[in-house]
């Protein structure tokens, strides 16, 4: 079949294995480039391995420092009418990218909240390496299954306090209109916070002390986002940012426990992406799509690849509440006063005019394994089997 992008609101119904091969070779050739890292972990597990920050993570510790890495991920599978979701893809491309070049890849795919997997990754850890250094915790789902409490909270975005209208962009017709969301209810709060907050963070860190398999001054990072004040009251100031303050409150916590064996914890406040949980939150992608212009023209554009190899090779200072900032070119007063001064005007009259709505969509489907280059999208293939199984999984 010749696979085409068929797309949902924010979700891609088909994913093409040989484009996600593509993107994952585009990373790696990205971090070959710049060259080695020195001093990098060299036992790392990565907690949602798949996608995003946590695939770009994975990328730059192995190719830029020389990482043995173990990837825990949740993906489904090619069936005989389906696609397999982008993660399994990339997992496969990464994996045999790895195995290519010498180095250690593992991945145990399974539920991250579940403490079942969280036990099997300690036994993994065990037989292995014996211990780990770098924990890196880079999940984003809608929902959690809390093994706990039996209970399978949602995340929303909504704001709190009051309901809230602003721009939004709609994607799929391209059209820019104002959107009001409802007042987020105690409830709605608690089960963002569950969802997306340090919880579980903490607990993978429980797990892995209590198995013996955290090394003497490990380290452990989680990804965050506070962006400007013009996305504040459906983000910083929302359900997902009493998650995300929750999430700093864990890193504090956990940064004192280590602290005593000369480890540490910190959270990664890092840049507006086009990633599949930025995409579901509105008002954000019609701010991305403005921020992209700016930050392009000034030459400071930056994907997941780019700001991990930035975190990892330059170890930025943390800041007054002990996170590390890798939003820093976003934040500019430069960069935010443009952005600032496109806002009121874009509409859909002007939308591809004033903003990068176009480097948005390609970046969307990229995601997916669509817009790359080297991939001939006209060949046929058969997807339901292309892309096999990751070489080790767990």
């Amino acid at each position: 079949m010749i696979l085409r992008p068929r797309i949902r609101g924010f979700i891609c119904l088909t994913t093409h294995p040989d484009g996600c091969r593509a993107h994952v070779r585009e990373q790696i050739a990205y971090v070959k480039a710049k060259g080695p890292v020195a001093n990098l972990p060299k036992r790392v597990l990565v907690i949602g391995a798949s996608t995003g920050y946590g695939l770009a993570a994975r990328i730059a510790t192995t190719f830029g420092g020389g990482a043995s890495t173990l990837g825990v991920f949740f993906a489904k599978p090619p069936s005989e009418d389906r696609t397999a979701t982008a993660g399994w893809y990339n997992t496969v491309a990464f994996e045999r990218e790895a195995a290519a070049a010498g180095y250690d890849a593992k991945d145990i795919h399974g539920d991250a909240y579940s403490d079942e997997t969280k036990q099997r990754v300690v036994e993994q850890i065990r037989k292995s390496w014996g211990q780990v250094d770098l924990v890196v915790y880079s999940l984003a789902s809608p929902k959690r299954n809390n093994p706990r409490t039996g209970k399978a909270p949602n995340s929303c975005l909504k704001p709190i306090g009051a309901p809230y209208t602003a721009k939004t962009v709609n994607t799929d017709k391209q059209e820019v209109h104002d959107i009001t969301l409802p007042e987020a209810s105690e409830q709605d709060i608690a089960d963002t916070v569950s969802v997306m907050g340090g919880e579980d963070w903490e607990w993978w860190i429980d797990a892995l002390e209590q198995g013996g398999v955290l090394a003497p001054g490990a380290t452990t990072l989680a990804f965050s986002y506070i962006g400007p004040k013009l996305t504040f009251p459906i983000y910083r100031h929302g359900t997902i940012g009493r998650a995300k303050e929750d999430l700093e409150a864990t890193a504090l916590r956990l940064n004192e426990r280590l602290a005593k064996t000369n480890g540490g914890a910190r959270v990664v406040i890092s840049k507006a992406l086009v990633t599949q949980a930025s995409s579901a939150i509105p008002v954000v992608p019609l701010y991305i799509s403005l921020l992209y212009k700016v930050m392009k023209e000034k030459g400071l554009h930056e994907g997941c690849i780019e700001q991990m190899y930035r975190l990892f090779s330059t170890t930025p200072a943390p800041d007054a509440e002990g996170r590390l900032r890798i939003d820093d070119w976003e934040m500019r007063p430069d960069i935010q006063a443009e952005v600032e001064a496109l806002w009121p005007q874009v509409a859909t009259g002007n939308l591809k005019e004033i903003s990068d709505f176009a480097g948005y969509q390609k970046e969307f489907l990229r995601l997916f394994g669509y817009g790359l280059a080297e991939v001939d999208y006209e060949a046929e293939s058969d997807a339901m089997k292309m892309g096999g199984e990751p070489a080790v999984l767990l």
